[in-house]
């Protein structure tokens, strides 16, 4: 394995980051017919330069070119039709927990034309793993926040519908930390994501859970790659250390001035098949820095980071980037989930919890 992979892990196929189009030249452009040609073309052409592995990428695009020419998708009915369509067709040829095609949702997109841009992160802000806040792909109308509440004496309990970012969900954390500072033990239940999201509530949180800096994950995309890379975070993602073609960020923990309230409180975590995303990335770096426990099934897969991106003719991709992984194994957990402490059956999953709470 070439040096600048040393540290990256093979799965499904080879595993490396993109290495965008510098790194090769442009499959030569298949021109397609059908009323979706256009988007097909500019599907392909963003996964051959940009997909977080470049042999993938490569191969994502040869047969969607393949198809377009044989004029496979010449007769999709609609967007819906078409989207899922192509979806079907990517996962059948690598699977991937973030990589999908779906219907524009921007007010004035259609299948005639490209439509407006699909709101996504900031162009300063960093892509995490999960569809940007704006998703075409789940629902906008839950707050971050489900739920918090004492649900037994001492024990703190904290739901999450998804990790959207939105200020009321972060306001509602901070306001958890200073109601349930005197708890024992604290409950983060993941078992009902509707979607992944971004790092905003866990940085709202892990404040009050860790006494002292604490690397947590690292992430990595190519260096000029799209979007940036992990640019921002404010304090919490610093420059690592990577092959020459990476950017590597760490996320970091950072104590709270005033004290970390709950640092001393048992966390546990719940997880489900629906534990996905920035979910997992939140799982993954309780367990590996032990300072929660783990308790349920094991989680969905999603590991690879992107954004949401208009394709034209009314449709939009989720394009897969970058990856977070575990920094003292090189390891993530696309395709295979993160396997919990005390494994359980979901629905079991607060029971357990409470029972070690309790010891």
């Amino acid at each position: 394995m070439p040096d600048s992979l040393r540290f990256l892990p093979r799965w499904l196929a080879v595993f490396g980051l993109a290495a965008l189009a510098m790194t090769a030249p442009l499959a030569e452009a298949v021109q397609g017919s059908g009323p979706y040609a256009r988007a097909i073309e500019t599907l392909a052409d963003k996964l051959s330069t940009r997909f977080v592995y470049p042999d993938v990428g490569q191969r994502y695009a040869q047969m969607l070119r393949a198809n377009l020419a044989a004029g496979r998708y010449d007769d999709a009915e609609d967007a819906k039709a078409m989207a899922q369509r192509l979806t079907r067709d990517l996962q059948a040829v690598a699977p991937d927990g973030h990589l999908r095609v779906d219907v524009d949702p921007s007010p004035g997109a259609s299948p005639a034309g490209p439509g407006p841009r699909v709101p996504g992160a900031p162009a300063n802000a960093a892509p995490l793993n999960g569809a940007a806040r704006n998703s075409a792909f789940a629902p906008l109308d839950l707050p971050s926040v489900a739920e918090t509440r004492w649900i037994a004496d001492g024990v703190a309990y904290i739901r999450f519908n998804q990790f959207a970012g939105e200020p009321a969900s972060q306001a509602k954390i901070k306001q958890f930390i200073r109601d349930y500072a005197d708890a024992k033990a604290i409950i983060v239940d993941t078992r009902t994501l509707s979607r992944g999201g971004g790092l905003a509530e866990m940085d709202a949180l892990f404040p009050a859970l860790f006494d002292r800096e604490t690397v947590l994950v690292e992430m990595a995309v190519p260096k000029g790659g799209p979007r940036g890379g992990p640019a921002t975070g404010g304090n919490t993602l610093r420059d690592a250390p990577g092959p020459d073609h990476l950017q590597v960020r760490q996320h970091v923990a950072v104590p709270d001035a005033a004290g970390a309230a709950l640092a001393k409180a048992k966390v546990f975590y719940l997880t489900s098949r629906r534990t996905r995303s920035a979910g997992e990335h939140f799982a993954l770096a309780l367990q590996r820095t032990h300072r929660g426990t783990l308790i349920g099934e094991r989680t969905a897969g999603a590991n690879h980071f992107g954004a949401i991106e208009p394709i034209g003719d009314g449709l939009v991709a989720f394009i897969p980037v970058g990856r977070t992984y575990d920094p003292d194994t090189g390891k993530d957990w696309e395709g295979t989930g993160i396997v919990p402490d005390i494994e359980v059956p979901a629905d079991q999953a607060l029971d357990k919890a409470l029972e070690l709470a309790r010891e």
